[in-house]
């Protein structure tokens, strides 16, 4: 029987005295495919359909990262150190290079590790996600909803999609999808939420004499850059940012969607992304 998003067995490495929850799965050829998930999010907030998709053509690397839900450890709370973990399990893991895959604030560590460890990444997908001296979100219910103690589908259709009863639909079928899995992760504790606030916070701002954007003119990696018309968490202007200060970028964006326009419009992601990562 083929291993699937839903099979697929949680494994663990050891980094630095912590133990970082894992899984992996797919094809074993040519570069894996590491995955990078959002704020507060693990290893079961990923879309079986999208993961299982990718993993037709390559393996698939799905983990949790210091401090979140089944990894141990206390949470990073820089984006920086983020980053520095996610490269210390690639190379743990044996890996000399990966394409990388980051959504929403992993899309923020995906940038940094590049920067940082540009020789571990092939390519990069970055999908609803921002860069620093970008727009923050303006709705005030939008930081009420995303720290719910205990996120429910609803606050998921508000944060992840479009308005429209077709997005919203979409976003049903999506959460339906998540949770096909029966033996979940352990969910993610305050602890973790309050240390990637405080990262965030920490690296929004520009620095002292910094001109906007002009930093990443450093990524030298192709780089897909996804995101929905309506991004009310991450505002979709700052996409078009990535896209337009990143060397060899190139900007795709879903109509009717919001943040999570991947989960929204699967099939289309996946046609995407897939063509991205085979030329």
């Amino acid at each position: 029987m083929s291993v699937t998003h839903v099979t697929a067995e949680t494994r663990y490495i050891e980094v630095d005295g912590d133990k970082f929850a894992y899984r992996r799965w797919g094809k074993p050829s040519g570069v894996p495919l590491f995955l990078v998930q959002h704020f507060r999010g693990g290893m079961d907030n990923w879309d079986p359909l999208l993961t299982d998709g990718l993993a037709e053509g390559r393996e698939v690397i799905l983990f949790n990262g210091r401090g979140t839900a089944s990894s141990s450890g206390t949470p990073r709370n820089t984006i920086e150190g983020m980053a520095d973990d996610i490269a210390a399990v690639i190379r743990a893991l044996g890996l000399a290079q990966v394409d990388l895959l980051g959504f929403s604030i992993g899309g923020i560590q995906a940038e940094e590790v590049v920067l940082r460890h540009p020789e571990l990444v092939r390519k990069l997908l970055l999908v609803g996600t921002g860069l620093r001296g970008g727009e923050p979100a303006s709705d005030p219910k939008v930081a009420e909803v995303m720290t719910n103690p205990v996120p429910v589908m609803e606050d998921f259709l508000f944060l992840f999609f479009g308005r429209s009863e077709a997005a919203q639909e979409a976003g049903k079928a999506f959460w339906e999808r998540r949770h096909q899995r029966t033996d979940q992760d352990t969910p993610s504790s305050p602890e973790l939420m309050m240390a990637q606030l405080e990262s965030v916070m920490a690296y929004a701002p520009l620095r002292e004499g910094e001109e906007p954007f002009v930093y990443l003119n450093a990524i030298k990696q192709p780089t897909l850059v996804v995101n929905g018309e309506n991004d009310i968490m991450i505002p979709t202007i700052n996409s078009w940012h990535l896209s337009q200060n990143i060397p060899n970028a190139q900007l795709i964006v879903y109509p009717d969607a919001g943040h999570g326009a991947q989960f929204q419009y699967p099939e289309r992601f996946l046609k995407h992304a897939i063509q991205f990562l085979d030329e």
